[in-house]
């Protein structure tokens, strides 16, 4: 994710404040020398690092905590503030207008991820009960106005598209997402390779005529400074409302949304984190200097667990482990429920404590869930409900018919009394209080 650098040269740096009973002039000044040297590396711009770390210094200082606090907790607390202030303090929404049609139009360069958030913002809105309708408006690039249509189509969205100039085909697909009761209408306008005078002029001609209630603008997480002067041009001719990063997902320094919100005053909307259509998130500030600062983001993990969890089914599926009958088969509904709410790397970063996963351990987990999946749909229904009927003769037809090993066999075999173990324990522990083995001094009620 962005940030990765950032985060661990922050991490770095509080974990030598914790080595340390107070603060001194001395390491004070060392600590923000530091902070100075993290932040311009990540890319943020100068002016927002001298006004950040001024007041890192004033707000340290005016708290006086030097003598009477523990040190990185302080910093810790401050640091974490003045990023949130950076980022926008409070989440920033669509100005959906109640009753009646909301019209959200998209600007930027090419290359952003502009078509795709499109369809992403449409999928969004839908999850809040939102009818929505897609307006194809890059006439020049058929292949834009094809794969906006393919995407309504996955998302099952309404889609408007005609030949023609784009304001005449803006004004059309206002008037037919009215006539037919749409709540949304997404307006995917032409991209441009760099700001162009006649292209921007289409621009404010599409704004003056239908009158969007958002004006948004694509910026790639990895344009670094550049993103602030991109947005800074698109303001000068539209009434820009707000801004959505994509490819948050990516190695980008992070520097674009450390600097863009302070420089041009636009709030951040929404954020890209994956290629997938579910991958558009609201961008909180508060949860974002949690994830920046290695304090995990727990409250997006619980909603993307919602989104991708029927709750009744977990429900009865956990009641169903408690009480003893944990099959092969649970255990793979247990590894397709958390592979639908994204990758073991995204989610370890999500929790907070959790260590940082190399790319290494990553693979090894996603290469060990996709063996454990392979061996288990290679066995028969009754296998799986029954493993203890499986012999060396089963475990070779299943070894060869997967692809695998009867190592690999053994190892899911193996991995399944585990959990199992520990579904026991955890239904001694329900009952009782204790857990069964010593195992008690890790649980509290």
């Amino acid at each position: 994710m962005a940030f990765e650098s950032l985060s661990d040269r922050f991490q770095g740096l509080f974990k030598k404040l914790r080595g340390q009973t107070r603060l001194s002039e001395a390491n004070m000044d060392d600590m923000l020398k530091e902070i100075r040297v993290a932040l311009l590396e990540a890319d943020v711009n100068f002016k927002v690092v001298k006004s950040f770390v001024a007041d890192v210094k004033e707000k340290a200082i005016g708290q006086d905590v030097y003598a009477k606090v523990n040190p990185s907790q302080m910093v810790v607390k401050i640091v974490h503030d003045e990023i949130e202030s950076l980022l926008g303090e409070e989440q920033s929404d669509i100005n959906y207008q109640k009753g009646g049609l909301t019209v959200v139009m998209l600007v930027g360069l090419q290359g952003t991820g502009k078509t795709t958030s499109a369809g992403k913002l449409a999928l969004n809105m839908q999850k809040k009960g939102l009818k929505v309708m897609l307006g194809a408006l890059d006439v020049y690039r058929p292949a834009a106005i094809d794969q906006l249509k393919t995407l309504s189509e996955q998302i099952g969205s309404g889609f408007f598209s005609l030949p023609g100039d784009p304001v005449d085909i803006a004004k059309k697909a206002k008037a037919k997402a009215l006539e037919d009761h749409y709540d949304v209408l997404i307006l995917d306008t032409a991209g441009r390779l760099q700001i162009d005078e006649k292209l921007m002029l289409e621009l404010r001609n599409i704004e003056s005529e239908v009158h969007p209630d958002d004006v948004l603008l694509l910026v790639d997480s990895a344009a670094g400074q550049d993103a602030v002067n991109v947005a800074n041009a698109f303001n000068r001719d539209l009434r820009l409302s707000g801004i959505i990063l994509s490819k948050l997902d990516g190695d980008a320094k992070g520097g674009s949304a450390l600097s863009i919100k302070y420089l041009t005053g636009l709030p951040i909307k929404f954020a890209g984190m994956g290629e997938k259509m579910e991958d558009l998130e609201p961008f909180h500030p508060d949860r974002m200097a949690d994830r920046i600062l290695g304090m995990g983001d727990i409250v997006t993990l619980v909603e993307k667990a919602k989104d991708a969890i029927d709750e009744k089914t977990a429900e009865k599926e956990a009641k169903k482990m408690l009480e003893g009958d944990f099959t092969l088969e649970d255990m793979l509904k247990q590894m397709k429920m958390v592979r639908r709410i994204g990758s073991l790397g995204a989610i370890a970063k999500l929790i907070p404590g959790m260590p940082k996963l190399t790319d290494e351990q990553k693979e090894m987990a996603e290469r060990e869930m996709k063996v454990f999946e392979t061996v288990i749909n290679s066995m028969t229904p009754y296998e799986r409900r029954h493993p203890d009927c499986l012999r060396f003769s089963h475990k070779n037809r299943i070894a060869k018919g997967s692809g695998l090993t009867n190592a690999d066999v053994n190892k899911v075999l193996r991995k399944y009394e585990q959990s199992k173990a520990m579904m026991k324990q955890m239904k001694q522990y329900q009952k009782t209080g204790k857990m069964p083995g010593g195992f008690n001094n890790g649980f509290r009620r």
